[in-house]
């Protein structure tokens, strides 16, 4: 049976000027919340520190998994019972599983939060998972599998992670496989969510028109009673070493018309942050927009690709720098080493002022144009939160700004080595 806990969030973790104050439960729940007076909805976005990458190799694919098998609900509420409340009230609700993270979401109009915070809560600490609706989603999931191995631009991604990640869970698909699936049951799952889905592994965050009061005290009522915690297998995380030399793969897809080509270095995880920002600055540098340098020699000058682009993904413990084009093949050798060319200069030569403040300037843009919805902001504070403080979710812009031309030519002598990457190709089938 679940256990009643008697508890109360009152210590405040962090405020450091942020608009949103983080609070923790002596549990370990954590709350994030922001008010918006103006606002007529609210948001509530709890993320679970358990995706998956606190699985191990035999169960790839269990935190996506459960993700599905949450919303088939509870002993109180039924199949279908949460979506349909939810819809009843005008709402929203999703939920997504990454390698870092499980988050699930609801978006209602500010009346309706004490009505449906309730109905997240159950499904997430009180998921029955019994044996029928295992095996029915576990067909669900199944086709989510098969559609992703239809896509050579998934296959070629879970590629070059196998390549890049030699130990890390990072290398395996967050869907699973089959095989994975198979091997594990309804009550596999279930243990799965009652260790993993605990107080210490949770943060709620809700953003919009709520006071502080009335969600810390509903957040504290609604999640209580967690099931005990069963223990469960856990994956031993090791660093992973650095790539050494170049590391080639080469796959053939039919009836793909223009070839793929990915280049790959490992960056730094959340625990330097000003690293991982400046290779934010040096992906748009390289190849975003048209007056980004990739774009505009490789594409609008030579015409050697159709499309190109660059971006760095930031995760909890080894993240990822890419370089993607799509051309014709007979252009694969000179596109890989034009790219080399501008990352040589990156490494050599200080970025232009006017090239660096260009590209401050879009990236400080597009955070603002990604944190203007109650949804939003929710998302960025459970994201941050979940895998450092949510508190530094605001000082993108700042840290952005505060960057200088030799600041990125040391983070690019640094993780952008001209020897040791990998490489992953995508061509037709002959």
């Amino acid at each position: 049976m679940p256990q009643t806990q008697s508890s109360s969030i009152s210590r405040v973790v962090s405020e450091n000027h942020c608009p949103a104050r983080t609070f923790e439960r002596h549990d370990g729940l954590t709350v994030v919340h922001q008010h918006i007076p103006h606002s007529p909805v609210v948001v509530t976005d709890v993320w679970v520190n358990a995706g998956a990458c606190v699985e191990p190799d035999e169960w790839s694919g269990m935190a996506h998994f459960l993700e599905h098998a949450i919303f088939k609900g509870t002993d109180r509420l039924g199949p279908g019972y949460f979506d349909a409340a939810i819809e009843g009230c005008g709402g929203l609700t999703n939920a997504a599983t990454s390698y870092d993270y499980a988050h699930f979401f609801i978006t209602t109009a500010s009346p309706y939060f004490s009505e449906t915070l309730p109905l997240l809560s159950e499904l997430l600490l009180h998921a029955a998972i019994p044996e029928d609706e295992f095996l029915r989603e576990r067909e669900v999931v199944f086709e989510e599998i098969r559609q992703s191995q239809d896509s050579p631009d998934d296959i070629l991604f879970e590629v070059t992670l196998d390549t890049v990640y030699q130990h890390h869970p990072y290398r395996r698909p967050v869907l699973g496989t089959q095989e994975s699936l198979l091997g594990r049951s309804a009550a596999d799952l279930r243990q799965f969510h009652r260790s993993h889905y605990q107080p210490h592994n949770l943060t709620v965050a809700v953003v919009g028109g709520i006071s502080e009061l009335e969600a810390l005290d509903r957040v504290d009522h609604c999640f209580q009673n967690f099931f005990p915690n069963p223990g469960c297998p856990r994956v031993n995380i090791t660093p992973e070493p650095p790539i050494h030399g170049v590391r080639r793969r080469e796959l053939a897809f039919p009836r793909l018309e223009l070839a793929r080509l990915n280049l790959t270095w490992t960056g730094p995880g959340i625990d330097h942050l000003d690293d991982a920002y400046g290779l934010d600055l040096l992906a748009m540098i390289l190849a975003s927009g048209r007056s980004s340098r990739l774009v505009r020699e490789l594409r609008e000058q030579r015409q050697w690709v159709q499309g190109i682009t660059s971006y760095f993904s930031l995760q909890r413990d080894s993240s990822l720098f890419t370089i993607s084009a799509w051309l014709e093949p007979c252009f694969l050798e000179a596109v890989e080493q034009a790219s080399l060319h501008q990352i040589h200069r990156l490494r050599e030569t200080p970025v232009d002022a006017l090239e660096l403040a260009r590209a401050q300037r879009q990236l400080c843009n597009d955070y603002a144009f990604s944190t203007e919805t109650p949804a939003q902001l929710a998302g960025l504070y459970g994201y941050y939160q979940t895998l450092s403080r949510a508190d530094i979710a605001t000082q993108y812009p700042q840290r952005i700004q505060s960057l200088q031309p030799d600041n990125l030519r040391q983070i690019a002598r640094q993780y952008l080595s001209l020897e040791n990457y990998v490489v992953t190709i995508g061509l037709n089938e002959q």
